[in-house]
């Protein structure tokens, strides 16, 4: 009996140790938001009471991931180093691709105007404009209901990337000023990402459109506002008008799934001539003959293949992921055309700890291949990578790591 209460009085002293802990952070936190952030926000025409409307009353959020307290040292929980990465095909669930879809339709005729508009405008077709609201916020169903200021603010002052999330807080106080959103009703995702499109503060000073001439750029409520806003930003980063996102392929054996990658593009007819066909069995469309293709296989030759165009790293700039692209350039596509799914199948791939990945892409360094970091996910690079290794060693390329190349490759 005297052990368990002397252990219940060291728990309960530990508790009251890191409630007063946590009080003296919260006091720091305070502290850094008058002598840190407002000097910055003065500085960029923040009011004083635009910067107390949206801080009154907000705390740390002490739920968020990747936080550093004062005083504390950032470390990689084992979980995360241990993290399996999986098959590309999860990314392509048929619930997802299905209801993204049949929404996206619906949403296609409901708001046909207001897409045919900034079509118009940007060049960027419609079905992209709604894949991307769709990926993003489920086409403004989602609830973002996480206070922007109290996770900008919280991550500003303790995470592992302080800086930039201090300079993310101070665009969002930016906003509050010019009266887009007021400071409460500024909502964001839990990585601080606002709005039905997602944008972080700094995208949307820089890309965020009014779509209904009200003055404002308001991407919680206004679908308009939303749908010009993603346009925008999609023109701004390079979209090309008339030009496709890509397309389904097969790729012969004796073209090298090595040759993905698009510091390796060439003209469309010229994969072509190499032997690549669209697997829907019709011709590229001839306008695109002569425009640069990158070859593109993120499962190697374990799934599906294409042929992407710039527009491809467009979309790939909203979100550095060739998954998310090909997902909303499949998605569009589908709302529009009517097309089904991908031809060729997923195969059984992932599943590997992306510490596994990392220590084959380690080894693969130090043999001289650029794999893009040893960060532990197959990215065109590291896959690429591996198909130049098998090709080198006299094996199949197959171009994705795989289970036996664990005692092949190592550092």
């Amino acid at each position: 009996m005297r052990i368990f209460l002397l252990f219940l009085s060291l728990t309960l002293f530990g508790t009251n140790v890191a409630a007063q802990n946590r009080a003296a952070v919260e006091q720091q936190f305070q502290n850094w938001l008058q002598q840190e952030v407002w000097p910055k926000a003065r500085a960029k025409g923040v009011s004083r009471q635009t910067m107390n409307q949206a801080f009154t009353g907000v705390t740390l959020n002490w739920d968020l991931p990747d936080l550093v307290p004062p005083g504390t040292k950032a470390s990689t929980p084992k979980k995360q180093r241990q993290a399996e990465f999986g098959s590309p095909g999860k990314y392509f669930n048929a619930g997802s691709v299905q209801g993204a879809t049949s929404v996206g339709r619906k949403m296609a005729a409901r708001h046909a105007a207001t897409l045919a508009r900034v079509e118009a405008q940007t060049g960027v077709p419609g079905r992209i404009i709604l894949a991307v609201w769709g990926r993003e916020s489920g086409y403004g169903q989602v609830a973002i209901r996480h206070d922007a200021f109290q996770v900008l603010g919280t991550k500003g002052f303790m995470s592992t990337r302080s800086d930039y999330f201090t300079d993310e807080l101070i665009a969002a106080l930016q906003i509050a000023e010019a009266g887009h959103v007021s400071g409460r009703a500024m909502k964001s995702s839990w990585a601080g990402a606002l709005g039905q499109p997602q944008f972080m503060p700094s995208s949307f000073l820089n890309f965020a459109a009014d779509g209904n001439g009200d003055g404002r750029a308001d991407i919680w409520g206004s679908t308009d506002d939303t749908l010009a806003s993603i346009g925008n930003y999609l023109a701004r980063h390079g979209w090309v008008a008339g030009r496709d996102w890509g397309f389904e392929v097969s790729v012969p054996l004796s073209v090298s799934c090595a040759l993905e990658g698009p510091d390796q593009g060439r003209p469309i007819r010229d994969w072509a001539a190499m032997g690549i066909a669209r697997t829907s069995g019709k011709p590229f469309p001839p306008h695109e003959l002569a425009g640069e293709g990158y070859l593109m296989m993120p499962a190697g030759r374990n799934g599906p293949a294409f042929i992407v165009t710039p527009n491809f790293y467009v979309l790939k700039d909203y979100n550095m992921s060739d998954l998310y692209a090909l997902f909303v350039g499949h998605v569009g596509d589908r709302i529009q055309y009517g097309m089904g799914n991908f031809s060729s199948g997923w195969g059984k791939v992932g599943g590997l700890y992306r510490s596994d990945v990392a220590s084959m892409q380690r080894a693969l360094e130090q043999q001289g291949h650029d794999v893009g970091g040893a960060d532990g996910l197959p990215g065109f690079k590291t896959r690429r990578s591996i198909g130049r290794w098998q090709e080198a060693t006299g094996q199949a390329p197959t171009c994705f790591p795989e289970s036996r190349m664990k005692s092949q490759l190592k550092p």
